[in-house]
């Protein structure tokens, strides 16, 4: 761990110590005597406690291009005219409160947001809007469909994230406004009018989820005005990095990469090679995978945004529902080990990973070996051990160079990863140079 990474548990004791700041600090004239970036600090983590702390959400990619089932680009990587591609919206009429089911998967499977896509690239706007009849309100759906999905993840408690994008592959002046001032004028107060619309019209809304901001930079979106109106209307939402500017969190895509200095990142990942529906897509990932890269998230003090692609009509394919069920059904024993955690330095194993809150540090078996589990290079001393799913108490030694968990089942205990909770004396560290340079060796 770099000496900047804030933790998760840093970063609540920081948010802490600046409500205390704001609150008590008072110069002689009864102002808090705070700059303007200390302030700005204070009132970003605020408003990301809750994001910092849910750890797992759910993406959904939803909207003409689902009728065709073959990729969310298939309007561009397929050549479609904008003629024959709007004939969809006179198919796309998906059944009522389809966003319910859903919600209700989000929360079995342990996700505590979700982000729905309300405009992607081909221009349909899901939800209802003065600027054009190009929405669900005015085709064949005939009702606004960002509503229901709304009321849906209220319903279960759930944050509700608005995804949109600022590319517009439909609108005249979506590619010659990088060109042509007049138009970049008019596409700009186009974009502009439906995230007003966007924030006005729904509520609290807790995240907006930019996307694709060619072909301008943020002078040519005007990008502070638009976040400057966003949090004039939504005060406590967060923003991400899309539309040219830092914003609130990085959003690594199809990876998991995290951000130095303690910069809020989320991973955003598909279950298998498509964002929207593709009925031809096999390319499932596994419960395990998914397991695997939301505790790789966790380590390294990020967030994991996990895709479905409903098909036209709303409903989930069946293997998204069978992985998420499998994840809910890990997560339901072995959530303590992924919400509101720490950055965790220990990494190194062949077949474990790790997270830690405060100084217990979690093993997550993925590849059980047997009767024994040892963690090489482990300098902190281990108090207790257990396993997490069921409280088994484990037996363990320790010396400099290892902790052994021994008397462990030859098959794993849990399905499809065994995580091992080891309370530590203090903050977990590990050292395998240690180990390489300083274990005994044999005589040549």
């Amino acid at each position: 761990m770099k000496p900047n990474h804030m933790s998760r548990r840093d970063y609540l004791k920081l948010l802490g110590a600046a409500a205390a700041v704001s609150s008590s600090a008072v110069s002689i004239d009864g102002e808090a005597p705070t700059s303007p970036a200390t302030q700005q600090n204070a009132d970003r983590l605020n408003r990301m406690r809750w994001w910092r702390e849910a750890g797992f959400g759910m993406f959904i990619h939803w909207g003409l291009y689902s009728v065709l089932g073959r990729h969310e680009w298939v309007m561009e990587n397929e050549g479609a005219p904008v003629a024959e591609y709007a004939l969809l919206a006179k198919q796309f009429n998906p059944k009522p409160n389809a966003a319910r089911e859903w919600a209700k998967l989000a929360r079995r499977a342990g996700q505590k947001y979700m982000v729905m896509t309300t405009k992607h690239h081909e221009g349909f706007c899901m939800f209802d809007t003065r600027t054009t009849g190009f929405c669900a309100t005015k085709q064949a759906a005939g009702r606004d469909l960002v509503k229901e999905y709304v009321d849906a993840a209220r319903a279960e408690g759930l944050r509700v994230g608005f995804y949109y994008s600022l590319m517009d592959w439909r609108h005249p002046d979506g590619a010659r406004c990088a060109e042509d001032e007049a138009a970049r004028k008019r596409f700009v107060e186009y974009i502009h009018t439906h995230i007003r619309e966007l924030m006005t019209n729904y509520g609290k809304i807790d995240v907006l989820w930019y996307d694709v901001a060619w072909p301008l930079d943020a002078r040519g979106w005007e990008s502070e005005k638009m976040n400057e109106m966003v949090f004039r209307l939504q005060p406590e939402i967060i923003v991400n990095n899309r539309n040219k500017l830092p914003g609130d969190f990085s959003t690594p895509e199809q990876r998991i990469q995290a951000e130095d200095g303690g910069r809020a990142w989320e991973s955003c990942m598909t279950m298998n090679g498509s964002w929207g529906y593709h009925r031809s897509d096999d390319d499932w990932k596994t419960p395990k995978t998914i397991i695997r890269n939301l505790i790789s998230c966790a380590r390294d003090g990020g967030n994991y945004l996990l895709n479905i692609g409903p098909r036209p009509d709303g409903s989930i394919p069946g293997e998204s529902v069978r992985i998420l069920s499998a994840v809910g059904q890990w997560m339901d024993k072995n959530g303590q080990s992924i919400y509101t955690t720490d950055r965790c330095q220990p990494r190194h194993s062949d077949y474990a990973s790790f997270t830690r809150k405060g100084n217990r540090l979690y093993a997550h078996v993925y590849f059980w070996p047997g009767s024994t589990v040892a963690i090489a290079g482990l300098r902190t001393r281990a108090k207790s051990a257990t396993l997490l799913a069921t409280g088994r108490n484990v037996e363990f030694t320790q010396d400099e160079f290892r902790l052994r968990l021994t008397g462990l089942p030859e098959k794993a205990p849990d399905d499809p990863v065994t995580t091992i909770a080891v309370e530590c004396e203090s903050e977990p560290r590990q050292d395998n140079i240690f180990v390489r340079k300083e274990r005994k060796r044999a005589q040549v």
